[in-house]
């Protein structure tokens, strides 16, 4: 079987990092996969071991031109399958081209944010099967008209080897980012965009710093609202209670290093950063958003607010940096869970089900 992947992402994040994944899996079972991917774009380099990469230019929705130039290669290659993962033109352009081709065509919906309705009706009529990466955007696709017989439901996974408790050195966390050994690390992963509430945590900080004055909240990343968080956080003289360090290659040593995990996201697909810092032993404390409910049970492995309840939010972030017992508690249950529920063989296998609907011969 030939499956080819389209993700027109630049960077390695969450999605793009679950695609390099799936194709390690697959290529373990013997599927020969493809990537279309940008020029230049991380993801076309961590998926060479894996893959046959062909970089081309992706413009996005306007760009008309990654019509003809998917419809080249599909010509060219004859995948089994075309799996799109990512927007940014992809989902569109990608699905013209295997319906025009009449190749089969997959969808990975990795996020909750709905769409016009007019607009589902008439693009969802593309694909063959709709991957949604949780139940929570199972539900809103269903909601806007998306036949329930179209859609799958295959969690994103987590490295659980590479995200583990016990890779990370405290000692090392307290040199790289200037914190003394007897302050609490709480950490948060995401873009810098609104739905992922940085601005919620940002008015939570007051109560929790008065609480708990021994506490440093890293918050890592990047994004079109870095530097608006960055100047808000200033302003309100948090001074170096709040620390940016920008985006990091290596969560897996950071993650376990650190005591709490927070994310207080409005929407949410699902999350990788919280599988990977449930798979650390993390406790979290996050948003009630999306598919987040699926990773984080409350009062089992961490806490969930609703979107923009800072006063929640600050008392649970109390409760647990008074509670070292409670973390470890939360922090253990949290990774069995990511270890039983969000594996990447069971992604894998997951996806190949799918495939496997389309092309059953294969």
């Amino acid at each position: 079987m030939k499956i080819l992947h389209v993700e027109a992402g630049m960077h390695l994040y969450g999605g793009a990092l679950q695609v390099v994944f799936l194709q390690r899996g697959l290529a373990a079972e013997g599927v020969e996969n493809l990537l279309a991917a940008p020029t230049g774009s991380a993801i076309a380099e961590a998926s060479a071991a894996h893959a046959r990469v062909v970089t081309m230019a992706m413009g996005g929705d306007a760009d008309l031109g990654m019509l003809g130039r998917l419809r080249r290669l599909i010509r060219s290659e004859r995948p089994d399958v075309v799996h799109l993962h990512s927007r940014r033109g992809s989902d569109l352009w990608g699905g013209l081209a295997g319906r025009l081709e009449g190749v089969p065509v997959v969808l990975s919906r990795r996020v909750d944010n709905p769409e016009p309705r007019a607009w589902v009706g008439l693009k969802y009529r593309l694909y063959d099967r709709v991957i949604t990466i949780s139940q929570g955007i199972f539900r809103v696709l269903e909601a806007e008209g998306v036949p329930a017989s179209k859609l799958r439901c295959v969690p994103s996974s987590v490295d659980v080897e590479m995200y583990r408790p016990g890779r990370g050195e405290r000692a090392w966390l307290d040199a790289e980012f200037g914190l003394a050994s007897d302050e609490l690390a709480v950490g948060m992963a995401a873009q810098f965009i609104a739905r992922k509430g940085h601005r919620t945590l940002l008015a939570a900080l007051p109560a929790v710093l008065a609480a708990q004055p021994r506490t440093r909240f890293l918050i890592f990343g990047q994004g079109p609202l870095r530097e608006a968080i960055e100047n808000e956080a200033r302003a309100a003289g948090f001074g170096d209670r709040v620390l940016f360090p920008g985006f990091r290659k290596d969560l897996a040593r950071v993650l376990p290093a650190l005591d709490l995990m927070v994310h207080p996201a409005e929407m949410e697909g699902l999350g990788v950063a919280l599988l990977q810092a449930a798979a650390c032993g993390l406790p979290i404390v996050a948003g009630r958003a999306g598919g987040i409910p699926e990773i984080v049970l409350p009062g089992v492995n961490g806490e969930l607010i609703e979107p923009g309840d800072h006063a929640a939010l600050a008392q649970h972030l109390v409760a647990l940096l008074a509670d070292a017992g409670l973390r470890a508690r939360y922090g253990a249950t949290g990774r069995e869970h990511v270890v039983s529920r969000f594996s990447v063989a069971a992604m894998v296998r997951g996806n190949l089900a799918v495939y496997r609907e389309l092309v059953p011969s294969r």
